[in-house]
């Protein structure tokens, strides 16, 4: 322990004052609120402020620049084509080995060797394990 450390608590008279002196805890965030306990109240979601008009026009939290303003919302037809086909389903590896190879679109033929090769890279993984 440093002397300086050791001084100090030698000249302290409780146990309580000891704790204090070695057991202090010191963070960098500010203190914590007094008079609240759990801030279960505090971290409600509070009553919106905007018109549901605002609202319907608007994308809020997108804005990622300092002096910069949350987007429009544009009509549809001002979005590309791809963007509305971003989430539809896509054929797991059961289904396209099901279908002919030769036959398949170009990005489903894309998926299957893709799949296909994490498939193999799985099994002889747990081949190797098993050794």
């Amino acid at each position: 322990m440093p002397i300086a450390l050791v001084r100090s608590l030698r000249g302290a008279a409780s146990v309580k004052e000891v704790v204090g002196v070695v057991g202090r805890r010191t963070f960098a965030a500010g203190a914590k609120k007094k008079g609240s306990k759990g801030g279960a109240a505090s971290d409600a979601p509070k009553a919106s402020l905007l018109s549901n008009e605002v609202k319907s026009t608007t994308v809020f939290g997108a804005n990622i620049l300092k002096d910069g303003q949350d987007p429009k919302i544009l009509p549809d037809s001002e979005y590309p084509d791809w963007l509305w086909h971003l989430l539809d389903k896509k054929p797991p590896l059961s289904e396209l080995r099901r279908k002919d190879i030769k036959t398949l679109p170009y990005d489903d033929l894309k998926r299957f060797v893709k799949l296909d090769n994490r498939a193999r890279i799985k099994e002889n993984n747990s081949l190797k394990a098993k050794n």
